[in-house]
């Protein structure tokens, strides 16, 4: 007999965790969220920010474009011969550093340490000047979240946590006038202060910001110290990759994928994911590791479309029961994997878009449950309605 699950069942126990102020609670950003947000453009449409392929192709086009294209091109076949199953942005510049770290002063694989440096330097800039964007003034999921943080006096911090380099999240967290602490301390050239983020003694109302693969107002001063300031900067801290390529960047890429593994083994923690395509290997033995050393800890990977799409997300949750699935078309909850029931969902508790009814792909004459939260912009009304407001209903955005 095929496992089914009850989609209305686990938006109720979403909503329960969801509304516990005494709950050690966190949400994992990845770089789908942003681009559930639409702006007009002279093409129609477009993201506020594209998600990792998207800004892929927006930087390829543009180092293409320039000097460095015949250098680029020698990476990109590198990175092809070499095997590489996912190439984008972040293992472009991961490759480019590295190479750099070995290379000296001379060459190394047919590329100038000269060219490999100013490389790095635009893909950067690139990376800034796409996705620097002001968070739009009208309701959005950013500012839904926000809101939710804000909403309730909390014996425990609400945690953020995005792999994203913009500042959406602060800029939503700052519309509300919600204090966070992001590890750094200061005011014109903040500085990391690991000694805070490792004792976490602010108190609760203060949110937690963690940007696991740096930020575009992240950058190194000239006595190769870590800052954040206001952008434009250059030497931006962009994807410091678990690569040792210099002791600078990998310093804050360890504090801040710490606090992950910290947070997932607080007793009865529950990390809400969104967006994230489970395609980074660090952060999944990351996952992989924490939620088996914390039995009581749960995490919910929503996911935008289908379950077959997640493979990699599939793997981590047949290992651990308390990573729990929810696709469109199915989950995997307590290592069992099986398609929503077909039957009516009903009641799905606090806000009915949790939750569509759609025709079979197959053709059949019935109905079919699509569970709709890995969509940020789904999630963010979700959250809105926790607090009692459904929509925009009564905030200033």
């Amino acid at each position: 007999m095929s496992t089914t699950h009850d989609p209305t069942r686990h938006v109720n126990y979403l909503q329960q965790c969801l509304s516990q102020d005494k709950r050690s609670l966190g949400v994992f950003i990845a770089a789908g969220c942003p681009a559930s947000i639409s702006i007009s453009s002279a093409a129609g449409t477009e993201p506020l920010i594209p998600d990792v392929l998207g800004l892929t192709a927006f930087v390829a086009d543009k180092v293409r474009a320039g000097p460095l294209a015949p250098a680029f091109a020698v990476v990109e076949e590198h990175l092809k011969n070499d095997g590489h199953k996912t190439i984008n942005v972040e293992t472009q510049l991961s490759f480019i550093r590295g190479l750099r770290a070995i290379g000296g002063s001379g060459n190394v694989r047919d590329l100038a340490v000269k060219d490999l440096a100013s490389l790095e330097e635009e893909i950067c800039r690139y990376i800034s000047e796409r996705v620097e964007r002001a968070l739009p003034k009208d309701e959005n999921p950013y500012s839904h979240m926000a809101a939710w943080i804000g909403s309730t006096n909390r014996s425990e911090p609400v945690e953020v946590f995005t792999t994203n380099y913009d500042l959406l999240s602060e800029q939503a967290l700052e519309r509300f006038r919600i204090p966070y602490f992001d590890g750094f301390c200061g005011s014109k050239n903040a500085f990391l202060d690991s000694h805070s983020i490792d004792h976490d003694e602010l108190p609760p109302r203060w949110a937690r910001l963690w940007k696991l693969h740096g930020s575009i107002n992240w950058g190194l001063d000239d006595a190769n110290q870590v800052f954040r300031g206001t952008t434009p900067i250059n030497r931006c801290i962009i994807h410091p990759s678990h690569l040792k390529y210099d002791e600078s960047r990998r310093m804050p890429y360890l504090a801040m994928i710490d606090r992950l593994r910290a947070f997932i083994r607080k007793s009865s923690s529950v990390l809400i994911v969104c967006g994230y395509s489970f395609r980074d290997e660090h952060l999944n033995a990351c996952l992989l590791e924490s939620l088996t050393g914390s039995p009581k800890s749960a995490v919910f990977g929503l996911l935008h479309g289908d379950l077959s799409n997640y493979p990699e997300a599939a793997k981590i949750s047949a290992r651990a029961g308390n990573l729990s699935l929810l696709a469109r078309d199915g989950a995997v909850v307590g290592t069992h994997r099986g398609k929503w029931d077909s039957r009516d969902p009903g009641d799905t508790g606090i806000w009915s878009g949790a939750v569509d009814l759609i025709a079979d792909p197959a053709g059949s004459a019935g109905k079919l449950a699509a569970f709709r939260l890995g969509d940020f912009a789904r999630l963010g009304q979700f959250l809105s309605a926790l607090i009692g407001r459904e929509g925009a209903g009564g905030y200033a955005f």
